[in-house]
């Protein structure tokens, strides 16, 4: 089950927020969030609802044997307790994502012709392996109490908001909220409101983007040429912006009706001057999961340039291949490792001197970086690249009129003005000044209507990460 299907939107989640109110107690209420969180994670793939629980189960007990442990001073034996959970966590996941990837990359190099598994890849794998690695990392860490009831961590774990496609939500940041939260029907009211503008990002802008981006992506490499090329790759920017941050803005506008406040996972990426700044405000809990979790413990930047240069792409290559089991991620994420380093060493001081550059800069590399991301095959990159260089020609305009993509160009202003701070700014004007909120919900109103239209017209079309 996904969002943006009119099943959840008026069918699941009406009747959990019923229930979910209706039940008196913390410890009832999170029963009621752990039991329709498993229902909705059972309907598309009830078999791997086992899966996520082993999982749970695995760092639920070796959290306990870590804390026990390390009350004995035995910080060594935690030690090993806790490279015991990587194991098993890791394990499970590079077995369903990475098994295939592995296998063909052996054929590939030795001309073996090993059979692949071909083993579905259970949904938001990667998100709640995170989630539990994080716990168990900062039981050993001394940073959150361990959690004795298993059914409020399997709740932590679980949580439908966020379970398929984050944001990733530290057992920090809601340790507090599981025993103890806030619930009221005026913070209920503002989840909603953030609900439905994510539902508008991901239903009316980013699934009409993807239309024109994969109109351009699917085109034989020959046909497509400079224009092609560039609207693609321009609207695949903001297909997977506003589906990503969509799917963020209604998970912490869930969160809110259920009384928890996770952090925010965007920050208006498509406004940085610089690659630094753009993964300081794309994906900020997966960014900020490998600092904390990887690049610090490795020794950060307080090492020696080879060691720093060594921690730097490790962390990069780790992130391409969280993203996906194959090769153009693992080269996307070393892509953006190098313009890094280079921005360390010396472009910063460069570009930070003049602003536009910095943008103009930001903007192209994100848009190369797009293209390894989406594309199928390196040969496929190549000759993406080579389009938007103009070696395949041109694609006059009338090539939007003759295959009925010209009605899509509103939507892409649209998309460029909606990923500025403009329309939170006009919103948050409003709700301060004597405009009446009542105007102001009815326009949630429209917007939840003009989403549950768009639904009804056209096919399903799933989160680009909802299989990450």
């Amino acid at each position: 089950m996904v969002f943006s299907s009119l099943s959840f939107l008026f069918v699941f989640l009406p009747i959990v927020v019923i229930l979910y109110h209706i039940a008196r107690t913390i410890n009832w209420k999170n029963f009621v969030l752990l039991v329709s969180s498993l229902v909705f994670y059972a309907w598309g793939e009830p078999v791997y609802v086992i899966l996520m629980l082993v999982s749970t189960a695995n760092d639920y007990l070796h959290a306990l044997v870590i804390d026990a442990l390390l009350r004995m001073k035995h910080r060594g034996l935690a030690k090993v307790f806790l490279v015991s959970s990587f194991v098993v966590n890791l394990g499970l996941l590079s077995f369903y994502k990475y098994s295939d990837f592995v296998i063909s990359s052996i054929n590939t190099l030795t001309g073996a012709s090993l059979p692949l598994l071909n083993l579905p890849l259970p949904v938001g794998i990667s998100f709640y392996t995170f989630q539990t690695m994080s716990y168990t990392i900062d039981v050993y860490r001394r940073e959150v109490k361990v959690q004795r009831n298993i059914l409020t961590l399997s709740t932590y774990v679980t949580m439908f908001p966020q379970l398929i496609a984050g944001p990733i939500v530290r057992y920090e940041t809601i340790e507090q909220e599981l025993r103890k939260r806030e619930i009221s029907w005026s913070l209920t009211a503002k989840g909603l409101r953030r609900f439905v503008a994510g539902l508008a990002k991901k239903v009316v802008i980013a699934n009409q983007m993807a239309i024109l981006a994969d109109a351009s992506f699917n085109m034989a490499d020959g046909d497509r040429g400079l224009l092609m090329a560039w609207l693609g790759i321009i609207a695949y920017a903001f297909q997977i912006y506003f589906d990503f941050s969509g799917y963020s803005d209604m998970a912490i506008g869930l969160g809110h009706v259920f009384g928890f406040h996770f952090l925010e996972n965007f920050n208006y990426p498509y406004i940085s001057r610089s690659v630094t700044e753009f993964w300081r405000r794309w994906h900020i809990s997966l960014s900020t999961w490998f600092r904390d979790y990887v690049y610090i413990p490795l020794g950060g930047n307080r090492v020696s340039a080879t060691n720093w240069l060594r921690n730097i792409f490790i962390v990069w290559a780790l992130t391409g291949l969280w993203h996906g089991a194959a090769w153009n991620f693992v080269f996307w994420g070393l892509f953006f490792g190098v313009l890094l380093v280079m921005e360390r060493m010396f472009l910063l001081n460069i570009i930070r001197r003049v602003p536009p550059l910095g943008y103009i800069y930001a903007m192209l590399s994100v848009l190369v970086g797009w293209v390894l991301f989406r594309s199928e095959s390196l040969s496929q990159v190549k000759n993406f690249l080579k389009a938007m260089l103009g070696f395949h020609g041109t694609n006059p305009f009338s090539y939007l009129v003759q295959n009925n993509l010209v009605y899509l160009l509103p939507f892409m202003i649209l998309a460029a003005i909606g990923a500025t701070p403009l329309p939170k700014m006009a919103a948050d004007a409003l709700a301060r000044s004597r405009f009446p909120k009542l105007l102001l919900d009815l326009g949630y109103a429209f917007l939840f209507a003009l989403s549950v239209l768009f639904l009804v017209n056209e096919s399903f079309n799933p989160f680009i990460y909802y299989r990450f």
